[in-house]
């Protein structure tokens, strides 16, 4: 009973693992190279910030409690982890200064590896805005097979952007 209860747990613990792609300190680091500045931000949402932030995306959220992480560059990464079909996926996503998208990062996906998006089809997020044209069959194609993945990418995306627009001149705490 301990070898089938230990060979379970080995699994459990192999399959939990074996989907990380990049650890948050990994994919700060291939985003932000030497010589720039990172300060960890917390904020807590209002329920008006909260509410205004899911009008501006389209996405509805719960987080309260947004963290993300300023670079002296001007650029603010955000992670975001949501869930693809049944299984969670984390991404980080990378505001530039001038409040478009910089950098999309896949640092865990769950879902079988034929629903991962390739780079080519994350690279169409970068350059845009939290706009109408933000949308699948809008500026951003479709994945054959894979319209939850997209779908859930596109969404973090657009909550990210909202929250960064919410959050501008705020003081985080």
């Amino acid at each position: 009973m301990k070898r089938i209860l230990l060979a379970v747990l080995l699994l459990v613990a192999a399959r939990a693992g074996a989907r990380v792609l990049l650890t948050q300190e990994q994919a700060l680091a291939t985003a932000f190279p030497n010589g720039v500045k990172l300060t960890r931000q917390k904020f807590f949402l209002t329920p008006q910030q909260l509410d205004q932030a899911r009008r501006e995306s389209g996405v509805e959220f719960n987080d309260q409690l947004i963290v993300r992480y300023a670079g002296s560059d001007g650029r603010i990464a955000y992670f975001d982890t949501h869930r693809v079909r049944t299984l969670p996926e984390t991404v980080m996503v990378v505001i530039a200064a001038d409040g478009k998208v910089d950098r999309v990062e896949i640092l865990s996906f769950d879902e079988p590896t034929d629903y991962f998006p390739k780079r080519r089809w994350l690279d169409q997020l970068l350059g845009r805005r939290l706009d109408r044209d933000l949308a699948l069959n809008g500026a951003i194609r479709p994945m054959s097979g894979a319209s939850l993945t997209g779908r859930a990418i596109v969404n973090a995306t657009r909550k990210v952007l909202a929250l960064h627009h919410v959050l501008a001149g705020v003081t985080p705490r």
